[in-house]
């Protein structure tokens, strides 16, 4: 048996395991701002065990969201399944916006994703072709607003999420408000204005840059 198929010992399992669920409430509560000293305070093992198990916080990261962020592409797949692309475009948003409300972590990774960055390219992959489709059909139907696009859902997700990230301590649900707002502004009316250029992708990628704090790939040393 190779070392890198070695069963881990008991007592390294057991580490492994708090270690995940301490970076499940570390990152859900400051996003990929948190650092391994972080999670391995919460945990209550030294700095040093968390980094025999995880040599980098882009691999506590990619461990712990993996499982998660498919749940989003399972999302998009339910989003498809419904009647009509309006229903289906504007349950997606309420859906994911709420999960990333609560989960800074994974608002962080989605946001990623959401550029094609990172070692959640391949997810990415995915999940982009299904919110091209949902939003596709709601264009075909006529309740989305024709000069909305794909790049534009990333920057709802942020603006909106941020918002929640800031009123936790008052109102903790009154990104709600905001989102139903942005919904109404969404939908296709004789009244539309005009909302100037589309976003490119490049302009996704300086905005989200600003949203999400970088991941540091390299081992403390």
């Amino acid at each position: 048996m190779t070392e890198t198929t070695r069963p881990l010992r008991r007592d390294a399992q057991r580490n492994r395991e708090r270690i995940l669920l301490a970076a499940h409430d570390v990152f859900a509560a400051r996003g990929f701002a948190a650092t391994l000293d972080d999670v391995a305070h919460h945990a209550g093992v030294g700095v040093g065990t968390v980094y025999r198990r995880f040599p980098t916080k882009e691999a506590l990261i990619d461990a712990l969201f993996a499982d998660r962020l498919e749940d989003l592409v399972s999302l998009a797949e339910d989003a498809l399944a419904l009647p009509s692309g309006w229903d289906g475009l504007t349950m997606l948003l309420r859906r994911t916006i709420e999960m990333h409300a609560v989960d800074r972590g994974l608002r962080d990774a989605a946001l990623c994703i959401g550029i094609g960055k990172h070692h959640f390219a391949e997810v990415g992959e995915h999940l982009l072709p299904l919110l091209q489709e949902v939003i596709g059909r709601a264009h075909a139907e006529g309740s989305l607003r024709a000069d909305v696009g794909i790049n534009d859902l990333p920057i709802i997700m942020a603006t909106v999420t941020d918002l929640a990230r800031h009123s936790g301590g008052g109102r903790p649900e009154i990104y709600r408000r905001f989102l139903e707002l942005i919904i109404d502004g969404l939908r296709a009316a004789p009244g539309n204005g005009d909302l100037g250029p589309a976003l490119t992708q490049d302009d996704v990628e300086a905005i989200v840059h600003d949203c999400v704090p970088p991941i540091e790939a390299r081992r403390r040393g």
